[in-house]
């Protein structure tokens, strides 16, 4: 990890009942997307939140999961999280697999509008993920539930 320390989060109270969140993961790295999960799950706590889990095969099929459940359950959850995570291979694979993951996301979220939380770890090395899915400040699943509660308040605030 680097020598910056993250700062210490709590949830913030959102307005009005507790959210309902799906949270899609790709655990192909079970070690790493659980550790996130558990991480999401912590805060989602704080807040009360009601979520469920799915799964899809890899971190490719986040997108299309992500459009299949706004098109199913669009008034039955106030957000999606998704995680996931890529490794580096000695291939262009894992350029053409992250830029289609992200880029899939970015236009579901522009489209939509939806309360998105991204946490897909992209990284070099196995060790990487694990250091960033760890039960601590650093758990980038629990960064992205952050965020993701953040997006949850800000669309409730603007009524939508």
């Amino acid at each position: 990890m680097s020598t910056i320390d993250a700062p210490e989060r709590a949830a913030k109270p959102l307005e009005g009942p507790a959210p309902r969140l799906l949270v899609i993961q790709a655990p192909y790295y079970e070690q790493v997307v659980g550790g996130m999960r558990r991480g999401a799950e912590r805060v989602f706590a704080e807040v009360g939140a009601f979520h469920q889990t799915v799964d899809v095969a890899g971190g490719f099929e986040l997108p299309a999961a992500l459009r299949m459940a706004l098109t199913q359950t669009r008034e039955a959850y106030d957000g999606y999280l998704l995680l996931g995570c890529v490794v580096r291979g000695e291939t262009d694979h894992y350029t053409f697999i992250c830029d289609a993951i992200c880029h899939g996301v970015m236009r579901i979220s522009d489209e939509t509008g939806a309360a998105i939380g991204f946490g897909l770890l992209t990284v070099d090395t196995l060790q990487q993920a694990i250091a960033r899915a760890a039960d601590d400040r650093h758990n980038k699943g629990a960064e992205a539930a952050h965020a993701l509660l953040a997006q949850v308040a800000l669309r409730r605030r603007w009524g939508l």
